[in-house]
């Protein structure tokens, strides 16, 4: 699996949604086609997610693995905290940090549910800042 930026976390689940349409929008659709063809999530999970819809399906939970093993977002079944807060933009570090610390971690049944399980608790904190490939 190929690694990507670490910087990439931060346009996948905190940046503002108006900064999706700078030069990332190309690497965002390359790491999101990657993980939609590993999993084969429907994209109307996607959709819904974004927005704080979160189905309960396994092909999504797996989707939202796939984007953190694209940054090493996850180690050994652990959300990488320090790596994720370093990438923090200036402008967000102040709404997204705390939260990001605060969930850490959240185990799930297995990793696919722990990423499903600590997204929603960034979405949950930070909803304005939240963003899904």
């Amino acid at each position: 699996m190929t690694k990507l930026s670490y910087g990439l976390v931060i346009m996948i689940f905190f940046v503002a949604k108006s900064m999706a349409d700078d030069g990332m929008a190309e690497t965002l659709q390359m790491l999101h086609d990657t993980c939609v063809g590993e999993t084969g999530v429907a994209e109307d999970l996607i959709v819904e997610a974004r927005i704080g819809n979160f189905a309960d399906d396994p092909k999504l939970k797996c989707y939202m693995l796939c984007l953190l093993e694209q940054f090493s977002g996850i180690d050994d079944g652990n959300i990488d905290v320090e790596t994720i807060v370093a990438v923090l933009p200036q402008h967000i570090v102040g709404d997204a940090e705390p939260i990001i610390r605060s969930c850490g971690t959240v185990k799930g049944s297995d990793d696919c549910d722990t990423a499903f399980q600590t997204n929603k608790c960034w979405y949950n904190g930070v909803p304005q800042h939240y963003m899904l490939a």
